[in-house]
């Protein structure tokens, strides 16, 4: 059995991940029972990416 540690938490991929074209962006886990209250989140340009803290979902830069 292997835990997840927090050097590794990075090796596990997203459950969903979706382009996007603007650095602030909303999530609200998305359609159905299984939604979350809708976040703001904003893309740190270094990284291109963010995830929500909710459902996990990774939003990430297009590259221009």
């Amino acid at each position: 059995m292997s835990s997840i540690t927090p050097e590794r938490a990075d090796d596990i991929p997203p459950p969903e991940t979706e382009e996007v074209s603007k650095t602030r962006i909303a999530c609200d886990g998305g359609e159905g029972a299984l939604g979350h209250p809708r976040v703001w989140l904003s893309i740190d340009p270094a990284s291109g990416y963010v995830d929500c803290g909710y459902c996990d979902k990774r939003y990430v830069l297009k590259k221009s």
